[in-house]
């Protein structure tokens, strides 16, 4: 009889995933350091004048802006979720806006300084946060839709379109929406400069990134995703930019404030999740590489070797009765096939099952092969190491067959337990037992010797207790 259970994965993994939670803490407490160290001490000087720093920081923004975006987009291709498609559009957009976007409206004749040239890459910094606020907000939620998944690129090519143009048609009545002319040095104290829409827009954005970073941190503590960890603390630190900037717009002028420097933080942030989402993806795959590999060795077992054996040992059936090689050669073919099976077995099944579920599937598969009453009681909340969880498995394969084939046992024990800091596998039989001493001297069988060897392996000890007529029972501990 096999009992069924619930089985659980390793508790070890709960901890990563909340690694994004303090991280996203950490990027609250410096955002509002820095804010704090701004508004209130008198010895920080938050801005400096660097037309050049400032051109490649906005650059390397940019950059960086695209190509997490790209990796997002691969994500996208490969899971089909709203919120990698809604991410990915607004990294874009927040990268289209900081690629010299008002620069090159400045080139552009008969438009007045301080008007499209930032009206323009504020409403499209504004969509790019609020594609991130939907991407928080919409969670791991599949695109059931084939033409939303086709065209996901559609909806920030035609905003950037559509804000263009209707920014261009209404250019000669846009007002000024900062002056670039009051920015004169960096000693004076931070204000609340610009035309009152813009500074609305600054505190939208700010707000849109502070609730993505709720957001994203709150289902970084739920799901195992490596570049989800860094978002929360990546878009507080984009919050915190844009709070500067509500204080002080450096962003459209040569001066460098600590607005800019923390934007720079958001996205240096976001391209550490990237390489790291980038190594789990590539490491996922070699993995994917090696189960198949393990799938294809297992059937090339289970198709070849096992299939000659199983034929070895019905054609043994026609010996003569009255040939002893005959029944040495069956019990030779079926050691064979156990070893065959439990190597396709081996190879075959997932590496990261809980030790519970492999002891009771071995147990199931010993019970209908050998026709025998097998009991399995085990602690699921056991874990152990692959090389590990594959020698218990094997103790326990030995010892029931030994049981089964030497001890006749009709009722068989399978209990794995836990105490006083040491784990317990016992195998317990009601058969006819035997002398371990004297099976040792003998040397009888390889059984023994393997199932010592594959004890000491992990490391633990193997101990036996039988005598004829009174069964046997096999404890590893480790």
């Amino acid at each position: 009889m096999v009992r069924a259970g619930v089985f659980d994965a390793s508790g070890a993994r709960r901890w990563p995933a909340l690694a994004g939670v303090p991280a996203t803490t950490a990027g609250w407490l410096v955002g509002v350091l820095v804010t704090a160290l701004i508004l209130w001490s008198p010895y920080v000087n938050y801005g400096f004048r660097s037309p050049s720093l400032h051109l490649v920081l906005d650059t390397a923004d940019a950059c960086i802006a695209l190509l997490v975006a790209y990796l997002v987009h691969g994500r996208f291709v490969r899971r089909g979720r709203w919120q990698d498609r809604f991410l990915a559009q607004g990294l874009v957009l927040l990268a289209f806006a900081s690629i010299g976007l008002t620069s090159l409206v400045g080139r552009i004749p008969d438009v007045p300084a301080g008007t499209l040239d930032i009206w323009l890459p504020v409403t499209v910094r504004l969509a790019g946060a609020l594609c991130i606020l939907v991407a928080a907000l919409s969670g791991d939620r599949p695109i059931r839709g084939v033409f939303a998944q086709t065209h996901a690129w559609l909806l920030p090519l035609l905003l950037i379109i559509v804000v263009w143009s209707g920014l261009w048609l209404a250019r000669s009545d846009l007002p000024v929406a900062f002056d670039l002319a009051s920015v004169t040095n960096a000693s004076a104290p931070p204000l609340l400069t610009g035309h009152p829409v813009l500074l609305v827009a600054q505190g939208l954005a700010a707000l849109c990134f502070f609730v993505a970073s709720i957001a994203f941190a709150s289902q970084s503590a739920r799901r195992e995703d490596e570049l989800l960890r860094w978002l929360g603390p990546a878009f507080a630190l984009a919050a915190f930019a844009r709070v500067s900037y509500l204080l002080f717009p450096s962003l459209y002028t040569d001066w460098l404030y600590t607005g800019d420097f923390l934007r720079t933080g958001c996205y240096l942030l976001l391209l550490v999740g990237a390489g790291r989402e980038l190594r789990q993806y590539w490491t996922a795959q070699s993995r994917a590489a090696v189960l198949e590999d393990r799938r294809r060795l297992a059937r090339e077992l289970h198709d070849g070797v096992i299939q000659e054996l199983a034929y070895i040992r019905a054609e043994s059936h026609g010996l003569p009765a009255d040939l002893p090689a005959g029944d040495r050669i069956i019990a030779a073919c079926d050691r064979g096939l156990d070893e065959a099976r439990a190597a396709v077995q081996a190879l075959g099944r997932p590496t990261d099952e809980p030790l519970g579920f492999v002891l009771h599937r071995a147990a199931r598969e010993m019970a209908e092969r050998y026709q025998v009453n097998l009991e399995v009681d085990v602690d699921d909340s056991i874990n152990v190491q692959a090389h590990q969880q594959h020698a218990l498995m094997r103790i326990t394969r030995e010892a029931v067959s030994n049981a089964v084939r030497h001890g006749k046992a009709p009722r068989i024990q399978v209990r794995l337990a836990q105490g006083d800091n040491r784990r317990c596998l016992v195998v317990q039989d009601d058969g006819q037992g035997f002398d371990p001493d004297r099976a040792r001297a003998d040397n009888a069988g390889y059984g023994l010797v393997s199932m010592r060897d594959r004890a000491l392996s992990l490391p633990g000890s193997l101990d036996i207790a039988s005598e004829r007529g009174s069964g046997s029972t096999v404890t590893v501990t480790w």
